[in-house]
């Protein structure tokens, strides 16, 4: 048992090699401990031989709250300097003991990692640690980057063979005065829900280059490739996964022909009243159960379609897009692919007759444009339902940063926050 109370000082701070030099109470209730490394006196680096002592010089650090009190860490360290008669050239010397802290840090290596785990992996704000420190967002959020971005170099083995991936865009953020899209690229694997990365911008290129840096043997792994309709991701899975059955995501197939509904209901609305929807028009009392699924109609519901529909539509041809709408949906109630694919195709081929409205025949070009990668969903049932979700969670992460410019900054947050790293290297990394 320690009976020495300096010694046992020691041990509680838990720092390792050091001397505790004292104990100091601040003004706000705080605390500021002071401590001095055991390291051997340094040498000159050029001429090799002993310094001078130039006195102490103490660096204070954002320590580890202490019994619900802020702490300072005041590091003394013996500043020296090369003797001046020797030729090399004068120079400030100090010890680092990297333990304590990594070069030119704020806060001390426990309080970084603890601070990096409790934003990146139990999803508290940079707010509120910051505010359990006794510091500002600033200095908090620069030590979650620092190791962040270590912990991911470290965890080379983050994720491993992915069978299904996707991609998605979302907005990064706002530039300049005319408030100009940053765009940025998701890529995740849709099995795993697991994001593997974000890379800047929304082109064929941009998210061709991330495959390309990865090895070989994982992207030939890659057996379904999954994009929401795409034309720039469509071009960049045809590079660099010609391989991969590429899946059209099914929200966004149904999605595109609700909106040719609206669009038409909008046409004919403008047609025959001469006006936008107003809340006694026929067709803007049923924009909303036009869209709805067929089966989730009560009677009530299509009783009240059949008969606004003969009163607002006189040529018929909201009706004929609200029947091209639920014929898309009903690809997804086919259970056999082969019938699936022969069913598209036929009705892309009924979309585009002439008799039925323009926004309807640009819905059925597109279906047989994207025939093959719609039915290649009933072989493989995979979706791009957790890239979107993945999308909606990391938005927590801009909000609560107050919308990062930087986007390495937003990459690395992002990343600790729904990529799933391997928490235990936090203990055994060193940041640069």
């Amino acid at each position: 048992m320690e009976t020495d109370g300096r010694r046992m000082c020691e041990v509680l701070v838990g720092l390792g090699e050091v001397d505790l030099v004292g104990v100091e109470e601040l003004s706000g209730d705080r605390l500021r401990v002071t401590i001095r490394s055991r390291g051997p006196r340094p040498v000159c680096g050029e001429c090799g031989g002993r310094v001078w002592s130039k006195g102490d010089q103490s660096v204070r650090l954002v320590d580890l709250p202490a019994f619900g009190r802020p702490v300072r860490l005041g590091v003394a360290h013996n500043a020296a300097g090369c003797a001046p008669d020797r030729r090399a050239r004068w120079g400030r010397l100090a010890e680092q003991d990297l333990s304590v802290a990594p070069e030119r840090a704020l806060l001390t290596s426990r309080a970084g990692r603890w601070a990096t785990a409790q934003v990146g992996r139990f999803g508290r704000t940079v707010s509120e640690v910051a505010e359990e420190l006794g510091c500002d967002w600033h200095t908090v959020n620069r030590e979650i980057v620092r190791w962040g971005d270590a912990l991911l170099e470290a965890d080379v083995s983050r994720f491993g063979q992915v069978e299904a991936v996707g991609v998605d865009e979302t907005l990064f953020w706002r530039k300049g005065r005319w408030r100009k899209k940053q765009w940025c690229t998701s890529v995740v694997d849709v099995g795993g829900r697991q994001l593997l990365d974000i890379v800047p911008g929304r082109t064929a290129e941009s998210a061709a280059s991330w495959f390309r840096n990865q090895p070989p043997e994982w992207c030939e792994a890659i057996r379904w490739a999954v994009l929401d309709m795409s034309g720039p991701y469509q071009v960049a899975y045809d590079r660099v996964l010609p391989h991969a059955c590429q899946v059209a995501d099914p929200f966004h197939v149904v999605r595109l022909a609700n909106r040719c509904v609206d669009l038409v209901r909008r046409r004919v609305q403008n047609e025959t009243l001469g006006h936008r929807g107003r809340k006694r028009d026929p067709l803007y009392r049923i924009r909303r159960l036009l869209i709805m699924a067929s089966e989730r109609l009560d009677d009530r519901g299509e009783k009240r379609i059949q008969g606004l529909l003969r009163a607002g539509d006189p040529y018929g041809e909201v009706r004929d897009a609200w029947y091209a709408k639920e014929g898309v949906r009903d690809i997804y109630q086919i259970g056999d692919p082969q019938l699936a694919s022969e069913f598209t195709h036929r009705l892309s081929g009924d979309l585009q007759d002439r008799s039925l409205p323009r926004e309807v025949n640009s819905l059925g070009r597109t279906i047989a444009r994207w025939a093959t990668q719609i039915t290649n969903w009933h072989h493989s049932e995979v979706t791009n339902g957790p890239t979107e979700g993945l999308n909606n969670l990391i938005k927590r992460i801009k909000r609560a940063a107050f919308g990062f410019r930087n986007f390495a900054n937003y990459r690395i947050r992002a990343l600790l926050y729904a990529g799933k790293p391997n928490w235990n290297l936090l203990t055994t990394i060193t940041p640069r």
